[in-house]
């Protein structure tokens, strides 16, 4: 059994060692230092302490992305207590759900949640603070109310000279196995379960990804954190290798549209960029492959002599709309179109795929972009065993499984769940279909509950057709449905398109007629697709972008 140190000693080493180095900054708004963080989390120790929060206690946070929410995550681990991040996406029913399954005692809320909750509905609540200034939205005890009006004398008479890194001693967790957090899968069947992660899974991902990165990330470097904290990839990738690394975080705490986004990157120039493939095939179709996409630029990568400066420059032009200092891009929480990985990698730009599920940590498979072979999604994490179920791995596709350090314990209050993906061997069953190459590398084909049966019994991967799909003129997004045994494309028409070539209705639908004529010519006879039908609003999706197949079947 590996040694497994305290995950929050490193909370409380980072800290110490990067005492006067930028922490956090709101974009376009305040910045905080660590020695700011640790003074909040010390005042949030002592609101805790004094309100009768115990070790063991579950905090929940149901806020976008900023400074604050990073405070009061930290300092509910680091005080002992169990952090529930919620994720904001989520309506007010399943905010209340969560909360009240969860046994939360405090609830932290952000402006947007604050005005959209309920506190009636979660009766077991002492509390609810809000994220932006720490005020009490509500207190059901004397204690809480107490605590936070006396806060700041609490404090002053606990360090009544100075606040300094020699105080901080926090809550070293009592065991590896001790549950740290839970986290609510996005529920893309509708239903969401609390995934429990213990402090080695949090710090298997941690271990790893500092070891990846840190070489080439330095602490000092810049990111900026536009995935929602309140899911494990962005927690654990951004904010927790940010923090723990001594980079200086930007938290875009407003609805991180495209636009924001780049002109986040533009001003930040952050020294790594962490995306769900939405954002970086958006980015990328918008801001390059129009510009590159003409017959005259087509003729000169065809020219030996010159493409290899014509590619240089359109690498360039790439890094720079992701800032022009990053060191790497990983994407992860969905596939990214193979088309445009094979773009990307064909011109040199340092783009890698990360693999996991929020019951791991998220990390199963992950390694930087010069170990990373295209359209896998890399090798085995460290401290992670990874196979695939086939008698024939590399050929025949069979379930990805896992176990090791990043796996939760299990589903909050739902043994059988648990059992239905933990086996009795500890292999925790993904529900992904894949190969794995000689090398090690794993090659993600579908989720097994979306495979389709052909009519000749042969399996369809509707994954794969959509990705060839989404390749096509006027196409955003699709997803492949069978219907009476045929196989039938939803499309979501790219509507910036249709707009700037005026295109009306007949136009689209006249594209799409020949657009299933050229995919048709791609797929073998039992995969073919009989119709396109437009889908005229965006698909309905989780918080990491997955499309919800649910509602769509």
């Amino acid at each position: 059994m590996e040694q497994i140190p305290s995950f929050n000693s490193y909370i409380e080493e980072s800290i110490k060692k990067f005492w006067d180095n930028d922490a956090f900054t709101d974009y376009k708004g305040a910045t905080l230092q660590f020695h700011d963080v640790a003074r909040k989390i010390e005042k949030l120790h002592i609101m805790f302490e004094n309100s009768g929060v115990k070790r063991g206690d579950k905090i929940a946070l149901c806020g976008r992305n900023s400074s604050h929410w990073a405070v009061a995550f930290l300092a509910t681990l680091t005080y002992g207590a169990i952090a529930v991040p919620v994720q904001n996406e989520f309506v007010a029913d399943q905010i209340h759900n969560i909360v009240n399954h969860s046994e939360a005692k405090l609830l932290f809320v952000g402006d947007v949640v604050k005005t959209q909750i309920s506190a009636d509905a979660m009766p077991a609540l002492e509390g609810i603070i809000y994220l932006p200034d720490f005020s009490i939205v509500i207190a059901r005890t004397e204690q809480l109310t107490f605590a936070r009006e006396h806060l700041n004398e609490i404090f002053g008479k606990r360090y009544p000279k100075y606040f300094r890194k020699e105080h901080i001693n926090y809550y070293k967790e009592q065991s590896p196995e001790e549950l740290a957090m839970i986290n609510y899968t996005s529920g893309t069947t509708g239903f969401s379960k609390g995934v429990m992660l213990p402090y080695r899974a949090i710090w298997g991902n941690i271990d790893h990804i500092l070891k990846c990165l840190s070489p080439n990330i330095k602490p000092g470097s810049n990111l900026v954190s536009i995935l929602p904290m309140a899911h494990m990839y962005g927690l654990a990738v951004e904010f927790l290798f940010g923090f723990i690394n001594g980079c200086h975080i930007y938290f875009l705490n407003r609805l991180p549209s495209p636009s924001l986004i780049a002109e986040a990157f533009a001003e930040v120039k952050p020294r790594l960029v962490v995306a769900v493939p939405l954002v970086v095939e958006k980015i990328i179709r918008r801001k390059v492959l129009t510009e590159i996409q003409t017959n005259r630029m087509r003729l000169l990568l065809n020219m030996p002599v010159i493409s290899k400066k014509i590619k240089q420059h359109i690498r360039e032009r790439i890094m720079d709309v992701f800032g022009g200092n990053a060191f790497e891009i990983i994407v992860g929480g969905a596939p990214l179109n193979q088309g445009i990985e094979e773009f990307l990698h064909n011109v040199g730009v340092p783009v890698t795929i990360a693999y996991g599920t929020t019951e791991t940590a998220p990390l199963i498979t992950f390694a930087n972009y010069d170990k990373y072979k295209v359209a896998s999604c890399g090798p085995a994490a460290a401290h992670m065993e990874v196979k695939v179920d086939s008698p024939d791995p590399a050929n025949v596709p069979g379930e990805l499984i896992a176990r090791g350090t990043n796996v939760m314990l299990g589903y909050y209050k739902n043994e059988e769940a648990t059992r239905a993906v933990i086996d009795k061997d500890g292999w925790f069953h993904t529900g992904d279909l894949a190969t794995m190459s000689p090398s090690g590398h794993f090659y993600i084909k579908g989720r097994i509950k979306n495979m389709l049966l052909g009519d000749n019994g042969q399996n369809v991967y509707p994954e794969e057709i959509e990705d060839k799909l989404n390749n096509m003129p006027l196409v955003s997004e699709s997803i492949i449905i069978q219907r009476d045994n045929k196989l039938v494309a939803l499309v979501h028409p790219e509507t910036e398109d249709k707009e700037a070539m005026d295109f009306d209705d007949n136009d689209v639908k006249g594209i799409m007629e020949e657009n299933l004529k050229a995919l048709n010519a791609q797929l073998p006879p039992f995969c073919k697709i009989s119709a396109i039908e437009i889908q005229k609003e965006e698909f309905q999706k989780t918080a990491k972008k997955s499309i919800k197949r649910y509602l769509y079947k």
